[in-house]
């Protein structure tokens, strides 16, 4: 594990950028950036349009390790290019943000109100291939709709099961059981998941990290028990469909937690800006993420 990126996450001041969105989430992301579905047929030029939107991102004047502490890739982006290098080379030596990956594949059905990871066929072998691209660690979501004690006990082991196998690999594994911010449980789902990361956390081998990225909690300060601990390297919270202004009130409240913003961070953005409008709209939106990040 790289020892400069990891003090960099441990307590560098600034977020991490979620520049993951996958499949399913593309075509939404790419509306929301002034990109209809008509003006593309297929995956393949789909994909194409979301990485011209990460690249036009990743290299704004704005996005730099000052503030952007590190970002989460897509698999397709680690594999493309950031301004003619490969992306997770461009991020951290040309901009000082750590690369991440997303490594899960999607969600299973619904079973005791929680929606747990697909399996992740051939993860090692992704697992080595990022890590010899220069990736420092990954990202894998599953969710939570409900505060059903054997769901979320179901949802905690199987995170912390595969995050066991992601360090086993010398990568950081970011654990990422979403609550979801609409449900009418929501106060007591957060509480119940915070005891069973707190339980699994004190089960880890002296010395062990990892990192978590959760919902921003209805309660602030919830999850201050999982940042003070010492098998935790960086808690991280995502926007999880609130607006950029309600996220970064939210966050504010919440010591010691940092964003990791996808939607959040990209609202504003227009295909159709000139790179100034553009540039200016992704560095206002960084520098409040960031206020957000450090106000605690």
């Amino acid at each position: 594990m790289n020892q400069e990126q990891a003090k960099q996450m441990q307590s560098g001041q600034g977020f991490i950028a979620a520049l993951d969105q996958s499949g399913g989430s593309t075509p939404k992301a790419l509306r929301l950036y002034g990109i209809e579905e008509d003006a593309y047929s297929g995956e393949a030029e789909m994909f194409d349009l979301i990485h011209g939107m990460r690249e036009r991102i990743a290299t704004a004047p704005g996005f730099t390790g000052a503030r952007v502490i590190g970002a989460i890739l897509f698999e397709m982006t680690m594999d493309r290019d950031f301004a003619g290098k490969p992306a997770p080379t461009y991020l951290w030596e040309d901009k000082g943000v750590v690369p991440f990956l997303k490594v899960d594949k999607g969600l299973e059905d619904s079973a005791n109100g929680v929606k747990l990871m697909k399996e992740i066929p051939g993860l090692d072998e992704l697992l080595a291939r990022a890590a010899s691209k220069g990736i420092f660690g990954t990202k894998m979501r599953s969710v939570i709709d409900a505060a059903n004690p054997q769901g979320i006990k179901d949802i905690v082991t199987q995170q912390f099961a595969v995050g066991q196998q992601i360090l086993n690999a010398g990568l950081m594994p970011i654990l990422e059981p979403e609550v979801t911010i609409t449900i009418s449980d929501k106060a007591e789902a957060e509480e119940i998941l915070k005891t069973e990361i707190l339980g699994h956390l004190d089960q880890l081998d002296p010395g062990t990290q990892v990192m978590l990225k959760l919902s921003l909690p209805s309660v602030a300060n919830l999850y201050k028990p999982l940042i003070d601990h010492p098998a935790v390297m960086r808690v991280v919270a995502l926007s999880g469909g609130y607006s950029r202004e309600e996220a970064n009130a939210k966050l504010a409240e919440n010591t010691g937690m940092i964003a990791s913003f996808s939607r959040g961070l990209t609202e504003g953005l227009s295909a159709q800006q000139s790179d100034d409008a553009f540039n200016a709209t992704i560095d206002s939106a960084i520098q409040s993420i960031y206020d957000a990040s450090v106000a605690g």
